[in-house]
């Protein structure tokens, strides 16, 4: 089902799209690629939205910032100095995190407009081509997200790309989760699978170091209370993968709901969601971002992130939801 949401300034019209399977309701935007809602039921069968998201369009256009549920790209997370070397040839971004370019420059695929067809029963396909040079970047990009909700209730994207010359391309979703469905998601409990994380300098550029998390705030293999203060990558122990692999839980003691995120990515982002604009306060939310680490362009220790003519770029995740 698709229905009218609102309409941007130049007259394009932005259509909301609703999935529904297994008691899991997930509403999907044409703008941005944004994930408005998710409905999914606690432990005694009350249902609650657990991401955050702005009732209609206007909320979106004014505090872009958040990045609420968007499909972010070409490229997530930072780039240093918005620019990087590929192949002999330096090319410069839009440094719109002064000096950094953050979540693919200025008009990066979350303010942009998506084709959404769907695909079978409970499926959408949002699909756009980014013309070379866009926000600085080489190459005409053919990219694709596929929202699906398995027989289970499990929201699945599935991204895929292809270019004609050699670039850059990290895709990722930013939903925040309050698996209460409203105010302060501190008290969450997180456990992660990843035994290193990347450190970073003031700029939240990651250091090039991979470091060890025992015994300290950023362990939560065990499982430990997400509390304030994360906007980081860690290094999960699986690496890269071909199928997506269970890397992370996040539990909401009072409600009972659990999410599960399994991914074929090599990194996640923690973000407590320290800085968000009214209606919501910090902390309201968690991003768990499944990617390629930041700054990967200007780290060749660092998993690649390129993508050459004849290649495919495919990544996968999946958030998967239950109460206990």
């Amino acid at each position: 089902m698709n229905e009218l949401f609102g309409t941007l300034s130049d007259g394009t019209p932005v259509h909301r799209w609703t999935l529904e399977r297994s008691g899991v309701r997930v509403r999907v935007l044409s703008y941005g690629g944004i994930v408005q809602s998710v409905e999914v039921p606690d432990r005694d069968g009350r249902t609650a939205d657990v991401v955050l998201g702005f009732a209609d369009l206007d909320g979106y256009l004014t505090h872009p910032g958040p990045y609420l549920g968007a499909l972010v790209g070409r490229f997530a997370n930072r780039i240093a100095g918005g620019r990087f070397p590929l192949d002999g040839v330096t090319y410069a971004l839009a440094p719109n995190t002064p000096p950094n370019s953050l979540h693919g420059g200025e008009r990066g695929f979350d303010k942009r407009g998506w084709d959404v067809a769907p695909a079978g029963e409970h499926g959408l396909r949002l699909s756009r081509v980014s013309p070379h040079g866009e926000e600085g970047f080489p190459g005409r990009l053919e990219v694709a997200a596929t929202y699906s909700l398995d027989a289970g209730g499990a929201l699945r994207i599935a991204y895929e790309a292809t270019t004609d010359a050699p670039t850059v391309v990290n895709l990722t979703n930013h939903s925040y989760f309050n698996l209460a469905g409203s105010g302060h998601a501190g008290g969450h409990e997180l456990r992660l699978a990843a035994s290193r994380y990347t450190p970073v300098d003031a700029d939240l550029i990651p250091t090039g170091v991979l470091e060890d998390v025992t015994g300290g705030r950023f362990d939560f293999r065990a499982g430990r209370k997400t509390g304030a203060g994360y906007d980081h990558n860690f290094v999960l122990d699986k690496g890269v993968t071909d199928t997506p692999v269970e890397v992370a839980e996040l539990h909401d003691p009072s409600s009972g709901r659990v999410l599960t995120v399994s991914t074929t990515e090599p990194g996640l982002q923690l973000y407590t969601a320290d800085h968000l604009p009214e209606p919501f306060a910090p902390g309201d939310g968690v991003a768990l971002e499944t990617q390629h680490f930041p700054d990967s362009p200007n780290r060749p220790e660092f998993p690649s992130t390129v993508l050459r003519p004849g290649e495919v770029f495919r990544s996968e995740t999946v958030y998967a939801f239950s109460a206990r």
